[in-house]
């Protein structure tokens, strides 16, 4: 029966070197593969209306993403839904706000159904792009991809409306600031993805 310290030892010597090969393992991969995903990040984003947001907003995929076209559009549309959803619930307190004037309300409102509908959208788009399999060629390529391209450039539509409605001096202050820099931002993000859902649809 080993002693207690042999026991230890081999423990020990055992750890150590799953430690050492998980070590190697990640030199000898992740760094190649990390920078290449990043690089590749870069360049698609570069035909990108916000290439400096869009590469911020997507670095974190980067694993996800590797050298995927496909992958990459839909970080990008994952990270529009986020913040377009982020966005839908400030508007929805924004409407249980007091004080607010008719026409403030009115704006508020009608940009809360644009948002809601921004979200219906771009998780249609989701899914959509997520459900093409490999083997989708063709005609059968054209549509769903034809699908994901509508569906976000009716998105943009409606954040573009939104932020119409806060336009002049139907709102003023802290709530049209915070709302069109949020909306601004959603939009932006959103014609990021558009961008790479086409890329992807181009070079397929």
């Amino acid at each position: 029966m080993a002693t207690p310290s042999l026991l230890f030892l081999l423990l020990v010597s055992t750890f150590a070197y799953f430690i050492s090969s998980a070590s190697a393992a990640a030199a000898a991969i992740t760094p190649s593969s990390s920078v290449a995903a990043a690089n590749f990040i870069k360049s698609s984003c570069s035909a990108t209306t916000y290439p400096a947001l869009c590469v911020q907003s997507l670095s974190a995929y980067a694993n996800t993403v590797k050298l995927s076209r496909k992958e990459l559009a839909q970080a990008a549309l994952a990270v529009s839904l986020a913040r377009a959803q982020t966005t839908r619930d400030f508007v929805t307190r924004s409407t249980k706000l007091k004080g607010l004037k008719v026409r403030e309300y009115e704006a508020v409102k009608d940009c809360l159904e644009e948002m809601g509908d921004t979200v219906d959208r771009l998780s249609k788009s989701m899914k959509e792009l997520k459900g093409m399999g490999s083997q989708s060629k063709g005609q059968d390529f054209l549509w769903h991809v034809s699908n994901v391209e509508t569906w976000v450039s009716a998105a943009l539509t409606d954040e573009n409306t939104c932020m119409d409605g806060f336009s002049g001096k139907v709102a003023e202050g802290q709530l049209k600031t915070s709302i069109r820099t949020r909306i601004v931002n959603v939009a932006q993000v959103t014609s990021n993805a558009l961008a790479l859902v086409n890329r992807f649809a181009s070079k397929h």
